[in-house]
């Protein structure tokens, strides 16, 4: 029989082929696995005119979304972020590995420099391609949404907004993200290394590392959050500020102005909920895969 393979045995850097197919296969395994509980978070950070929309935690949203619009509601959306996660991880991972090796990233001792380089790397390029269908998806998951696919959403946000409705969160995205992926992939490098200094094969590490990397990018980008999920989904607002919103900043004077500074953590816990597991689930789909498709 075949030794078992020790992925943390590989080569750092084990291919781009073989880092993009693992990061597309990963993107769409943890997109999909949360997406119910990423509805609830866009749902409780959007500002609703209904109350019926207006949720006081993620077992109010559950029970209520559930129970008036179907369960189908909580995946409505689910097609635009698969079209997009597999081909936005594959661009992010690859460049990930590309950029961590080229920063000395995968030398010995503590490279965080070059860990939070390559992670704010991978998500320049990756979001870029991802924006696009993040609005469509956001616009499906909003209550009482009159879109129903991907390609209707995308040609009606097009017709009535022009081009411009897809990318006018992406700066947003990026202060998001950027902070976001270099925080996750520090502290994931960081926790993984910790619990499994010899590098032996340990999927219980990549799951924790990826849990509390995870917790901790979303907790401290929440605010920011909120502001991309305003900005993304203002054509479907009656109001007449968020319709208006421009940018991050008037994002952010519309949600102070509305709920004061509790406002910034709209969505906070679902936002956990949701990136705490799959980071956890993403990181050890992105280690299983590099492993099992790679070729020597």
């Amino acid at each position: 029989m075949a030794d078992e393979i020790d992925y943390e045995s590989l080569p750092p850097n084990a291919g781009l082929a073989v880092n993009m197919l693992a990061g597309a296969l990963a993107g769409i395994s943890e997109h999909a696995v949360m997406f119910p509980v990423d509805s609830i978070k866009t749902r409780m950070q959007v500002f609703a005119t209904s109350p019926v929309a207006v949720y006081t935690g993620v077992g109010n949203a559950f029970t209520r979304i559930s129970s008036t619009e179907g369960m189908r509601a909580l995946w409505r959306g689910v097609s635009s972020v698969v079209l997009g996660a597999g081909p936005a991880h594959a661009v992010h991972f690859g460049t990930l590995e590309a950029v961590k090796e080229l920063a000395g990233g995968n030398e010995a001792g503590n490279q965080w420099l070059a860990h939070s380089l390559a992670g704010a790397s991978a998500t320049i390029a990756s979001d870029a391609l991802m924006n696009p269908f993040d609005v469509i998806k956001q616009r499906m998951q909003v209550h009482k949404s009159e879109f129903r696919s991907v390609m209707t959403c995308a040609r009606v946000v097009y017709r009535n907004e022009g081009m411009a409705a897809f990318y006018v969160s992406y700066p947003t995205t990026l202060a998001i993200s950027i902070p976001f992926n270099a925080i996750q992939y520090t502290v994931y490098e960081q926790v993984k290394r910790f619990m499994n200094p010899r590098g032996e094969y340990s999927p219980t590490s990549h799951i924790t590392a990826g849990a509390v990397a995870g917790a901790v990018a979303a907790a401290v980008t929440t605010p920011l959050d909120v502001a991309k999920t305003i900005l993304q989904t203002r054509g479907t607002s009656t109001e007449h500020d968020i319709r208006n919103v421009r940018g991050m900043m008037d994002a952010f004077h519309v949600i102070w102005k509305r709920d004061g500074l509790r406002g910034f953590g709209r969505g906070l816990t679902p936002r956990v909920m949701t990136i705490m597991p799959s980071t956890a689930l993403c990181w050890l789909s992105y280690e299983f895969f590099k492993a099992a498709i790679r070729t020597d």
